[in-house]
């Protein structure tokens, strides 16, 4: 890298001193984001529902993908789009049946998570805002199999 912060490649390299002004750099940038993530998947590994929606025995790669994901969400590294595409949040999760229940054990794993580093109380407010309203927009099956979703 040279001094400008471009790579031998040519290509523009970014630190973390890059994203300070978004959310992803003011709550910590990929420190905060990697606990979090892997908090919250020490609770899919113990949860019997959830871990059920995972075919692969090691969580590793899914847990990688959510945090690519999540950082590039809040203004960090675009890794994902670079790695996977456009994120297509609804169609991705399609395959699972995602019920009311499944939802809350996704929250309270998630909960776990922001609840394991230590970041002000506004901005835990909106990120914990985004996570309910995404968990819910997900949700496409019901709890009573006999029930429709409407």
């Amino acid at each position: 890298m040279d001094p400008a912060g471009t790579a031998a490649d040519g290509a523009e390299v970014t630190t973390e001193a890059d994203y300070s002004d978004t959310f992803y750099g003011q709550v910590g940038g990929h420190e905060t984001f990697k606990k979090i993530i892997h908090v919250f998947y020490q609770g899919i590994a113990a949860d019997p529902v959830l871990r059920a929606m995972y075919a692969e025995e090691d969580l590793g790669p899914a847990e990688h993908r959510m945090l690519m994901f999540i950082e590039q969400y809040w203004g960090g590294p675009r890794t994902y789009l670079e790695e996977r595409g456009h994120p297509r949040l609804r169609m991705r999760h399609v395959p699972f049946a995602i019920t009311p229940e499944a939802r809350d054990r996704w929250l309270a794993a998630m909960r776990a998570g922001l609840d394991a580093v230590e970041i002000s109380p506004l901005h835990e407010a909106t990120l914990w805002d985004y996570l309910e309203r995404a968990a819910a927009s997900l949700v496409n099956a019901p709890s009573d199999p006999s029930q429709t979703l409407r």
